[in-house]
């Protein structure tokens, strides 16, 4: 059973379809890099809206915070209609 692939066309050095590992890794950190984009945006349309939300909260329990300090036991004043 001898088999002789040489005369049968192409090579297997020809049909090799895979890029230089130079060209490769280069092709690899761009499809990475294009889908952390992808990741942190997923969702999400505006992302300086979603910003300028975050540091509201933030600024919000900063605030709730520092009243609870200055405030001491003082329950919330509450509106009463009779």
């Amino acid at each position: 059973m001898g088999m002789c692939l040489s005369c049968c066309g192409n090579s297997a050095e020809e049909t090799n379809l895979m890029p230089p590992p130079d060209e490769r890794r280069r092709q690899q950190l761009e499809a990475a890099e294009r889908r952390r984009q992808e990741n942190e945006s997923r969702g999400v349309k505006n992302l300086d809206k979603v910003r300028r939300q975050q540091q509201r909260a933030e600024e919000m329990e900063r605030r709730e915070e520092e009243a609870a300090r200055q405030g001491g036991n003082n329950p919330n004043l509450r509106w009463q209609t009779t």
